[in-house]
C-alpha cells in the first residue's frame, strides 16, 4: 500500500467518524496483508458501521489478544478495572487456586485477563462461564480452552453445575446496564451490530443485575466477591439492590478506566 492510499483509507474513515482513524487505517490494512482480505472492502465494511473488532477477529483487552466475532460483544477497556478490582482481593486474600465464574461472559474477555494476570504469580485458576447467547459461547470456549474452563450456555446460573453453589470466589459479572430508552442512542457499531441482550438492561437498566443479586448469595464461596459494572448513576442504587440480599457492597471508581463498579461480598458467617 502506497502513503497516498493510507491517506485515502484514514480520509475515509475519519469522514465516517472514527475517532481513531489513522490506528485503525493501520489494523486493517494489516488484516488485509496478512489474510488476503480486499481491504477496500474492509474499510467500506468499517465505513458502514461494523465494529473493528469484528473485522479483524480479536479485541485489545487488558494487554491480550481477545477472540471476537461477528454477533459477540466487543469488551469495553473500562472494563478491565473489574479485572484489576478481582485480582488484588484474590491477592489480598490469599486464595490459592480461585474459582472464578464469569456471568454473562461475552467473549470470555474478563476470564481471560483475569487467569493471564493471576498466572504471572504462579496463581491457578478454575475457570466457570456463562451467556446466553450461542455465538458468544463458541468465542467464549475458544478464548478459555487453554485454561480448560467450563462454558455453559443459558440463562444466568441456570446451565450451571449444582456443586458450584457455595463455591464460587470471584463473579465476574459485566451485566448489561444500558436502559432500554438509551439503546437507540448509542453508536451505530454496537446498536446494530452487539446483540441486544448484551445491551438492554431494562427501563433503569438494573433488571439484569436485579437477577443477579437475587441468586448470587446461594453461589458465592463465604467471603466471595461479586464485581459488577456500572455507570454513576447506577451504581449507587446496584449497591443498595446487592445489599438488600445480604452482600455487603461499596461503589468503587476508577479515573485511569473511566469506570465504575460495584463490588459485593458475601458475609463470611452468612
Amino acid at each position: 500500500m502506497t502513503s497516498t492510499d493510507r491517506i485515502e483509507v484514514v480520509a475515509r474513515l475519519r469522514a465516517a467518524g472514527c475517532v481513531f482513524a489513522e490506528a485503525e487505517a493501520a489494523l486493517l490494512t494489516e488484516a488485509a496483508a496478512e489474510t488476503g482480505a480486499d481491504l477496500d472492502v474492509l474499510v467500506a465494511r468499517r465505513v458502514s458501521g461494523t465494529p473493528v473488532e469484528h473485522l479483524l477477529g480479536w479485541a485489545e483487552f487488558h494487554g491480550i489478544r481477545v477472540s471476537v466475532t461477528p454477533g459477540v460483544f466487543v469488551p469495553r477497556q473500562r472494563t478491565g478495572f473489574l479485572v484489576d478490582e478481582a485480582v488484588a482481593a484474590v491477592r489480598a486474600a490469599g486464595i490459592a487456586r480461585p474459582v472464578v465464574l464469569d456471568l454473562c461472559c461475552g467473549s470470555g474477555a474478563l476470564a481471560m485477563a483475569f487467569a493471564t494476570a493471576l498466572a504471572a504469580d504462579r496463581i491457578p485458576v478454575d475457570l466457570v462461564a456463562a451467556d446466553i447467547e450461542p455465538a458468544a459461547i463458541t468465542c467464549a470456549r475458544r478464548n478459555l480452552a487453554a485454561w480448560h474452563a467450563l462454558v455453559y450456555e443459558g440463562d444466568l446460573f441456570e446451565p450451571l453445575p449444582v456443586d458450584l453453589r457455595g463455591r464460587v470466589d470471584i463473579l465476574l459479572c459485566n451485566t448489561p446496564y444500558v436502559p432500554t430508552d438509551m439503546i437507540a442512542r448509542m453508536p451505530p457499531e454496537a446498536r446494530d451490530h452487539e446483540p441486544r441482550r448484551a445491551l438492554d438492561g431494562g427501563a433503569d437498566g438494573l433488571d439484569i443485575l436485579r437477577r443477579v443479586a437475587e441468586a448470587a448469595p446461594t453461589w458465592l464461596a463465604p467471603g466471595g466477591r461479586l464485581l459488577v459494572e456500572e455507570s454513576d448513576e447506577q451504581a449507587p442504587v446496584a449497591a443498595d439492590i446487592l445489599r438488600a440480599h445480604g452482600l455487603a457492597a461499596e461503589v468503587r471508581s476508577s479515573e485511569e478506566y473511566y469506570a465504575t463498579a460495584v463490588i459485593a461480598r458475601r458475609p463470611v458467617a452468612g
